[in-house]
């Protein structure tokens, strides 16, 4: 019923890529209103009600919530904290904060996983340059996920492209994931290294391309709640993510709403996000 390559990497049929473009679309709405939603005065734990509301009013599950004991639908990660940061209501969010939103939704048994940085009021511009750095790295990833490449060249072009833009910390120990009938599967990926190498993508396969990138050094440690992630020196962080499907048009974005159409469009061509349904 779903089939695995020789290097066990799930590879969907059409109809399954729809139902995983389902769910994308779940996530990236959830998404949006989240964005749209942040403010000086919430607190994290007002954003996960709005999360766990809108997906479920959309007959989806919340993916995060009890995996593996984790306790809330979304993770929030606010300034210094990478990612995994548990939603609270102790500290509310405050002007020139930023907090990455880390969402997942299953929708007739198939995952989608993606991950927004957003500012809180005005933020320091230095800020803003790495949300964008963030963002711009994951969009290169995601356009090395065209059939015949590697593995390895989704954390090559990553990496090429951060340090291109400056002085940042990439932290080596977290990465991307297959994704499909679960949130996290075979193979890890990385966000940084040497092109060529691993398993070249075949279409059907699905990745999430998830770059974290640190205003300063890529060192990170884990708090005491076993969940969440901060960087070493307590200089912030932000975090991208799309989940991606192979296909022979190119990558096909499954939690952006318009396909990764006009992204992609710049990088690759006019092909590039059109695969399937877009909203």
């Amino acid at each position: 019923m779903f089939k695995k390559n020789k290097h066990g990497i799930q590879v969907k049929t059409p109809e399954q890529l729809e139902k995983m473009r389902s769910a994308g679309l779940v996530v990236g709405r959830t998404l949006q209103l989240l964005r749209d939603s942040v403010r000086p005065g919430m607190t994290p734990l007002d954003l996960d009600a709005i999360a766990e509301k809108a997906i479920r009013d959309e007959g989806a599950i919340p993916s995060f919530k009890g995996y593996q004991g984790y306790p809330a639908t979304i993770c929030a990660s606010v300034n210094e904290e990478v990612v995994h940061g548990i939603p609270g209501d102790r500290r509310p969010l405050r002007e020139g904060d930023v907090i990455s939103i880390d969402c997942g939704a299953i929708l007739d048994g198939w995952h989608g996983d993606s991950a927004i940085t957003v500012g809180v009021g005005e933020i320091d511009p230095k800020l803003t340059e790495l949300m964008r750095v963030t963002e711009e790295a994951m969009w290169r990833g995601i356009a090395a996920l065209t059939v015949g490449r590697h593995l390895s060249d989704i954390g090559f072009e990553v990496e090429r492209y951060v340090r291109s833009q400056g002085r940042y910390g990439i932290p080596q120990e977290y990465g991307g994931h297959g994704i499909g009938t679960e949130m996290h599967m075979d193979p890890w990926v990385a966000n940084h290294g040497r092109p060529g190498r691993g398993p070249r993508f075949e279409t059907g396969m699905c990745f999430a391309i998830e770059p974290m990138v640190n205003l300063g050094t890529d060192r990170t440690r884990v708090l005491a709640d076993d969940w969440t992630v901060v960087t070493i020196d307590g200089k912030p962080s932000a975090h991208f993510e799309h989940s991606v499907a192979v296909t022979d048009n190119g990558p096909w974005v499954l939690t952006a709403l318009d396909g990764g159409k006009a992204r992609l469009g710049e990088l690759l061509g006019e092909k590039a996000g059109t695969d399937g349904k877009t909203e």
